[in-house]
């Protein structure tokens, strides 16, 4: 049964992947709300037609322009609005910031459901640390770019969460092998779908996982924090053959110093050995 609701701005996270997620709020505001402004009609659509709900849908997007969110917030201030994205929760690295800043410095109401993340989902799966993590969205595409992101959050001490694709999950393992190869890096995909995994290790070896078994679908990456505790000789000759492949004896030696706080001229001495 519907309920009327107020006029606003309504946050409705739904499904990342299993349709039975959704919540019996989620329901009841899209159920009551005048207008559905979403990513794209088609996905949504879906959803609503497993709901059994026909709703007025208005795309809004990264390219929605200063009109089409001005149609929004006047639709807003007199009827309630949902908005949703293709899946899990609107603004978690998905359009709505703008227009939900838009709404409140106009004094519009603003009511957010909680409901399904990726991001916590994969949390909660992957074992790492979870009293403190970092949600950092999306790495960037570029080699250079994504590498500098990286020694950015390099001493955060927090697990390090990141959306990714399939297509760009080994070059993104790639980096983390390369800016911080002592960390433990945790992998979970297809969330809340048939084929769900979580894999964890160094990224060296999830990396040769995912070589021999192309991925698909959407990918939460996690990193681990910084370990306070060295790691032994045996640990630091593995760092080092492991950053030896690509780089000199000195700069490995300062990568690994870096990633685990030993004598960086005493690494060097070890790879001019192991070299």
């Amino acid at each position: 049964m519907e309920h009327a609701l107020s006029p606003g701005l309504y946050i409705v996270a739904t499904p990342i992947g299993n349709l039975g997620d959704i919540t019996l709020r989620a329901i009841e505001v899209l159920g009551a709300a005048d207008v559905v402004a979403c990513e794209d009609t088609r996905v949504t659509g879906k959803l609503l037609n497993h709901l059994g709900l026909k709703k007025r849908m208005v795309r809004y997007d990264d390219y929605a322009d200063d009109a089409s969110r001005e149609r929004l917030l006047a639709a807003m201030r007199e009827r309630p609005v949902a908005l949703v994205s293709d899946a899990g929760t609107p603004l978690i690295s998905d359009p709505g910031y703008r227009l939900v800043r838009a709404a409140r410095e106009e004094g519009i109401a603003v009511t957010s459901l909680p409901g399904p993340s990726a991001a916590v989902l994969g949390l909660t799966l992957s074992g790492l640390p979870n009293d403190r993590f970092l949600f950092a969205g999306f790495l960037p595409g570029k080699a250079k770019a994504r590498e500098d992101v990286l020694r950015e959050l390099a001493d955060v001490p927090a697990t390090l969460v990141f959306y990714e694709t399939a297509p760009r999950l080994l070059d993104a393992l790639g980096a983390i092998g390369s800016v911080l190869p002592a960390r433990e890096v945790a992998v979970a995909r297809e969330l809340t779908k048939r084929f769900e995994e979580c894999r964890h290790g160094s990224p060296g070896d999830i990396a040769e996982h995912y070589r021999a078994h192309p991925p698909k679908g959407e990918i939460v990456l996690l990193v681990g924090p910084p370990v306070d505790v060295p790691p032994d000789a045996a640990d630091a000759d593995g760092l080092l053959r492991e950053a030896l492949v690509t780089e000199k004896p000195s700069q490995a030696a300062a990568r690994v110093a870096k990633a685990t706080g030993l004598d960086r001229k005493a690494l060097y001495a070890r790879a001019l050995e192991l070299k």
